[in-house]
């Protein structure tokens, strides 16, 4: 008889044997992200030995920080989407409940209007998209003759209603160039750093399409997912669950998840080691040969030959592969040759660059929480006013003033890129007078700090997901081989964190029970 294949139930029966296979197992994940970090923390959580490497000297990946006389503030990803609730659970896990924010009151402003410069962003949109677009604070933007030829939307016969899937051409098709112009493409920008002719419908706006198929017009499709919105935040509200903000933050800064992840995975007993870079990933029948260079000197630079290095050799039984899309596929070249066959994605590097100001002009935050920019109007892509958009950073900064100037979109490098850092701070200064409508002279400027980092492509861009498909398919046909993080799950730790459990669990499973 053949023998009954392990499930969930057989594991719960057998707690301790389930702990001494666990015991006898070692992962080696190659990478510290977020998605690196939660599958070290799935894996070692059971009992199997766990070694995390990460190239750099600082674990987080796409979460940073940086120190701008004497605050410290997020240099990367400031704050997680609450959409499913999954970073939010993390969190109390962690026990950090107590840290998470939202972010202040405060509408945000678009910039580069032509023949108008800056207004407030409109609300009650979907990804720009207007409801009404005779709405005083549409108009304003797209003008009366944008505002009627959106309005043809309502009239035009629906021939191809519910079959377009590239946001931008739906958009521009059912409602004019105006709006897909000034106002869905600076979100687009913003958001995806990606055009909206690029960003498909059904994955950044799901049930548009549909609600575009049954009412007739794209504005009354907005007008109704926005009314079902509304129905389910009334309907949680009355649960004694209110919604809250889209997205949240953390007091003292997103590296808190970061650190609280490497202290449970080392409390558990797994090894987190920095400065450690895979070079190769090798296979010998079950077990797996992972060479790092590990540096043993340590100065200023990142890059692992400004000090000296030796060589480390692991034995694994299975590998989880958490890096970048470009470092993945080189390092997978010989273990999973079939993913040399799929299609890589473009990865805009984007800037951010940390201002730190001494300016009375912000004191009333003239142009909100933050500005996006038409695409085309200025060198920026955004700003954030960190100081005006969190309670936290704000009194950190002790009556001064944080801004955070972006640069670089899809098929667009960043402004800054050649730039020396103190070029590219004078650059964002001069941005940031732009977009805010003041005055900020050079000797207002305290401090400045520059990011760099490769976004992923995120889901929502046309082909990305039977890209991410291919890619993911090519290595799950391998076993003892898991690969997490942004390029294949999509950007933002709303889908990184959910992606990583999904597939550690999977590597686990196989080991374990397989």
């Amino acid at each position: 008889m053949t023998p009954k294949p392990a499930n969930r139930e057989s594991s719960r029966a057998e707690p301790a044997d389930l702990a001494v296979r666990a015991s006898k197992r070692h992962i080696v994940v190659v990478g510290g992200g977020i998605g690196g970090l939660i599958a070290a923390r799935e894996c070692v959580k059971v009992g199997m030995r766990v070694t995390l490497l990460e190239a750099s000297d600082a674990v987080g990946g796409a979460i940073r920080r940086a120190e701008l006389d004497g605050i410290v503030v997020d240099a990367g990803a400031e704050s997680y989407a609450t959409r499913g609730g999954r970073v939010r659970a993390l969190l109390e896990e962690l026990g950090l409940e107590d840290r998470i924010v939202a972010p202040a009151a405060g509408g945000a402003w678009l910039a580069g209007i032509p023949g108008i410069g800056a207004a407030p962003l409109p609300v009650g949109g979907i990804l720009g998209i207007p409801g009404n677009p005779f709405q005083e604070d549409v108009r304003r933007v797209i003008g009366w003759s944008g505002a009627w030829r959106a309005y043809l939307d309502r009239v035009r016969p629906p021939l191809t209603i519910g079959h377009n899937h590239s946001l931008g051409k739906l958009v521009s098709s059912r409602m004019g160039a105006k709006v897909r112009d000034r106002l869905v493409a600076p979100v687009t920008t913003g958001v995806y750093s990606a055009s909206p002719d690029d960003v498909d419908v059904d994955i950044a706006a799901p049930g548009l399409n549909a609600a575009l198929t049954s009412v007739g017009s794209l504005s009354g499709a907005v007008q109704a997912l926005r009314e079902q919105s509304a129905a389910r935040a009334a309907q949680a509200s009355r649960a004694a669950q209110a919604p809250g903000a889209a997205v949240e933050g953390i007091d003292g800064g997103m590296m808190v998840l970061v650190e609280a992840l490497v202290a449970d995975i080392e409390k558990l007993g797994g090894v987190v080691r920095t400065a450690a870079r895979v070079t190769e990933i090798t296979q010998a029948g079950d077990a797996w040969t992972i060479r790092a260079e590990v540096k043993t000197t340590v100065d200023a630079s990142d890059e692992l030959d400004a000090g000296e290095a030796e060589d480390l050799d692991l034995t694994a039984d299975g590998v989880v592969i958490a890096t970048s899309e470009d470092v993945a596929r080189r390092v997978l070249d010989k273990a999973v040759p079939a993913l040399a066959d799929t299609t890589a994605a473009d990865a805009p590097e984007i800037e951010i660059v940390t201002l730190l100001l001494a300016a009375s002009a912000l004191d009333g935050a003239p142009r909100g929480t933050g500005v996006l920019t038409v695409p085309g109007s200025h060198t920026a892509k955004a700003l954030t006013h960190s100081s005006a958009k969190w309670d936290w950073v704000r009194e950190a900064a002790g009556g001064r003033h944080l801004l955070r100037v972006s640069f670089g979109a899809q098929g667009e490098p960043a402004a800054t890129a050649a730039l020396e850092d103190t070029a590219a701070a004078r650059v964002a200064l001069r941005e940031a007078s732009a977009l805010l409508g003041v005055a900020l002279p050079e000797s207002a400027l305290v401090a400045a700090h520059r990011a760099r980092y490769v976004q992923s492509q995120p889901a929502s861009i046309i082909g990305s997901a039977g890209r991410r498909e291919a890619a993911r398919s090519a290595i799950q046909a391998v076993p003892g081989v898991a690969a997490v993080g942004a390029w294949l799950a999509g950007t933002g730790l709303a889908q990184v964190i959910p992606d990583a459990r999904e597939e550690a669990d999977r590597l686990r499973r196989a080991l374990l029970w397989d």
